[in-house]
């Protein structure tokens, strides 16, 4: 018995235990050879300790080392057990491995139709050089609202809105110095100005605008007093108009075919229009289009807040506006202003035959009182004392403009941190510099915005952060006169910005009110849009989001939050002209207007009283916004866009022209190019879609050909069909033109028509027409199919990738 146990004792002496390969350094060898050695678990040996150029030997059979004997028993049991052990390793590796990708596939379709997901998960590197690890989406956010909130904004409004500003004075070239000076103390990369000599048109001193009654013998009488003589329109024709006068309500098509209706006529009038709703320029273009004489646009107090609480506009103030039907230098359309020698005397479709002239409330409450004629419908009916608001007509008038133009250079002032993975692809945020009075809420609230942005990036810059894609940081001069200086800045990098500029972002008109957040934007970033609002804290809703206070009455947040880009904005020029997708964020009143706006009295005190002094933190809501949109789009691996949000925009337009699929069908015509169109653009964001879900994000080179991709569908629906010289806005959904829907639609609804003379809308730009022409629709409908069938093929990536059934 003691044998045997002796025995066992020695074959587990001889039994091979838990063991790990340590190489060795052999000394004497020239190459600095490592042995291997079989060592028992508790004699770990120590790492070397440098690196050593080293040489791997295989396993030495067993048998041929001396002292040690075969292993027996034990060792042939293991040998046999081996590959059993190896082939259970593998299955449960294969195992774990394909139910952490079910999982993870399983969270990715979870996403819905977004792109890209927020969460904490999604890490974000650091520069290169830093070592302060790994920094997650909460860690950004942090830093960026932890330095916002060491600035003094509320002070940059106060000071920005005490300076005089015109664009081309003396006190504009000198904030100009100062605005750069600012950037050149933080840590951009790159601080710039550009210069464009453009043509503006400012009001003749020695020969100021005029208004006069017209006596029974057709001439000039009495004179009418401009209260507000310094008060005009930018771009207006200048000359003479003599006429009856009619009122004209808004000054929209409607408006004026109503008059039409009513059996007044308004060719050979002068039309007195309220402002709101739609531009000066488009107020001005629709009374040429219907052969008024002249315009006069006044300021409703229907129109503005009743509130006792909140201030109102004096009844002596006109509002300032240009009317030129386009934005940018109408003396050099389609060309930029460094120099205007060099191109032909051309001029704009978009600049006015007609003369018009901001007047105030009183002059407008006079003139009212004079008229004749059918009363008003109810819903034309204002708020001037004393006043019938009769539809016309009334006493002859003599409107005489004297404004003159006058070469002035304009500076634009640029700065940038460079990206560090994609420096060649810019996000861009401008805001509007100058101003034609205080205008604080106009441009001082953005300037301000702008710089506190531009500090604030440059301090996580300079504390680790380096965006993935380069900031540009830019102040417009020119705004006021219909966005001259982002205008010329993109005619002048046409061909390299729709390539490199990501998307746009603009700071005008930021702060309007507090009751309602509005977003101005392309259907490409709506789904980002969203995503932000439910981590800014609403301003005025305690212990709410932005998003629960616009989503709280409605569950539709975007019918409440989402609006087209107007013309008047900066961002409409970038998305319109250049195919790069654009948003301008905007707190406004509920229901009305924001009553300073253009005028003298757009002053600090009444921005900060009309919002009972919220205006700081309003404000500073716009800044938490725009800097997290910024970080996302200028950080995230894929740039989150929601290219697939363009197969809903041409839907909701679609069945707008189905209503009118019979009437098309009887004339031997059909719509089906169109489906077929919009069909495949569906198909190629979904084929694209899945694509991304199944590719690795760590992939560089792949996710920057997938960004490519994206962030040029804007640029696929301009129409490649029509001379950007004859139509600059070449977007089919929001451009102005026969090749867009909005003109389209506008001729369809011209088949219904009893024949009298339509007219399309400002906003599609069509040219008067007196019926439905089918040629005019072969050619637009094919202008438009064209474009979105090219927006789809290009979506599709590669030619041979290209699978529709057009």
């Amino acid at each position: 018995m003691e044998r045997l146990w002796g025995l066992l004792q020695g074959a587990k002496r001889l039994s091979p235990g838990p063991s790990q390969t340590t190489y060795k350094h052999v000394e004497g060898t020239p190459q600095g050879r490592l042995q291997e050695e079989e060592e028992d678990r508790e004699e770990a040996a120590e790492p070397p300790a440098r690196f050593c150029p080293m040489e791997l030997r295989g396993p030495e059979s067993r048998g041929s080392r001396p002292g040690r004997p075969n292993l027996g028993l034990w060792a042939a049991a293991g040998r046999r057990a081996t590959p059993y052990l190896v082939l259970m390793a593998l299955l449960i590796f294969t195992g774990a491995f394909l139910l952490g990708y079910v999982a993870f596939r399983g969270s990715c379709q979870a996403c819905g139709d977004d792109v890209l997901v927020v969460s904490e998960d999604i890490n974000y590197e650091t520069s290169l050089d830093t070592h302060q690890g790994t920094l997650y989406w909460s860690d950004l956010q942090a830093m960026f609202l932890r330095y916002l909130g060491e600035g003094s904004l509320e002070d940059t409004i106060r000071q920005t809105s005490l300076r005089k500003r015109m664009a081309g004075s003396a006190g504009m070239a000198a904030l100009a110095r100062d605005v750069r000076a600012a950037l050149l103390r933080q840590k951009l990369d790159h601080v710039w100005i550009d210069t464009h000599y453009v043509g503006l048109q400012f009001p003749d001193r020695a020969h100021p605008n005029t208004l006069h009654w017209v006596d029974a013998a057709g001439e000039p009488g009495e004179e009418l007093p401009l209260e507000d003589p310094d008060a005009y329109c930018p771009y207006s024709a200048t000359g003479n108009a003599t006429g009856e006068l009619l009122y004209a309500h808004y000054g929209r098509p409607e408006d004026l075919q109503h008059l039409r209706a009513r059996g007044v006529e308004p060719a050979g009038r002068l039309l007195l229009v309220r402002v709101g709703l739609i531009s000066f320029a488009q107020k001005v273009a629709n009374a040429q289009d219907f052969g008024a004489q002249g315009v006069l646009i006044y300021p409703d107090p229907a129109d503005f807040s009743q509130d006792p609480h909140k201030p109102g506009l004096s009844s002596h103030r006109a509002v300032y506006g240009h009317v030129h039907l386009g934005t940018g230098d109408p003396y050099t359309p389609g060309f930029p202003s460094f120099n205007q020698t060099q191109f032909p005397p051309v001029q704009s479709s978009g600049l006015p035959s007609i003369p018009a002239q901001p007047i105030s409330a009183d002059i407008a409450s006079l003139l009212l009182r004079k008229l004749e004629g059918p009363v008003t419908p109810q819903e034309w009916q204002g708020r001037l004392p004393g006043s019938p608001y009769r539809l016309g007509p009334g006493p002859g008038l003599h409107l005489g403009v004297n404004n003159h133009r006058v070469s002035t250079p304009i500076n634009n002032i640029f700065g940038c941190i460079e990206g560090r993975s994609e420096p060649d692809h810019y996000v861009v945020i401008g805001a509007q510099r100058d101003a034609w009075g205080p205008g604080t809420a106009k441009s001082a609230v953005g300037t301000a915005i702008l710089l506190e942005l531009v500090r604030t990036f440059s301090s996580m810059v300079s504390n680790g952060f380096r965006p993935r894609r380069s900031l540009l940081f830019i102040s417009w001069d020119g705004g006021d006169f219909g966005s001259v200086g982002s205008t010329e800045w993109l005619e002048g990098y046409l061909s390299l910005l729709h390539l490199k500029a990501v998307v746009y972002v603009s700071l005008d008109n930021a702060v309007l009110g507090d009751d309602k957040f509005h977003a101005k934007t392309s259907p490409l970033l709506i789904s980002l849009i969203e995503n932000i609002l439910k981590q800014v804290d609403s301003p005025n809703q305690s212990g709410q989001t932005l998003y629960e206070q616009v989503a709280s009455n409605n569950h539709s947040w975007d019918a409440q939050v989402i609006q087209p880009l107007p013309m008047d904005s900066s961002a409409y020029s970038f998305t319109a002209f250049a195919g790069v997708p654009a948003v301008e964020f905007s707190f406004v009143e509920d229901g009305q207007a924001y009553p300073f706006l253009h005028t003298k009295e757009d002053t600090y005190d009444n921005l900060h009283k009309m919002l009972q002094g919220r205006l700081p933190a309003v404000a500073q809501a716009v800044a938490q916004l725009t800097g997290q949109l910024l970080i996302r789009l200028s950080h995230d691996h894929l740039l989150p866009l929601d290219f697939g949000r363009y197969g809903d925009v041409v839907l909701g337009h679609i069945s707008s022209l189905n209503e009118f699929s019979g009437d098309l069908k009887a004339r031997g015509l059909t719509l089906q190019w169109v489906y077929s169109a919009r069909g495949d653009y569906i198909r190629a964001a979904e084929k694209l879609r899945k694509e991304i879900y199944s590719s690795e994000e760590s992939d560089e080179r792949l996710m920057r050909l997938y960004n490519v991709r994206i962030m040029r569908v804007e640029f696929y629906f301009l129409s490649q069909y029509v001379s950007p010289a004859d139509s600059p806005f070449r977007h089919i959904f929001l451009g102005h033109g026969d090749h867009t829907l909005g003109a389209l639609l506008d001729h369809v609804r011209l088949l219904r028509s009893s024949g009298s003379k339509v007219l399309g809308t400002a906003s599609s730009g069509m040219a008067p027409v007196l019926a439905f022409q089918e040629s005019r629709f072969r050619r637009q409908l094919a202008l438009l199919t064209w474009t979105l069938q090219g927006a789809a093929n290009a979506l599709s990536g590669d030619v041979w990738n290209i699978d529709n059934n057009f």
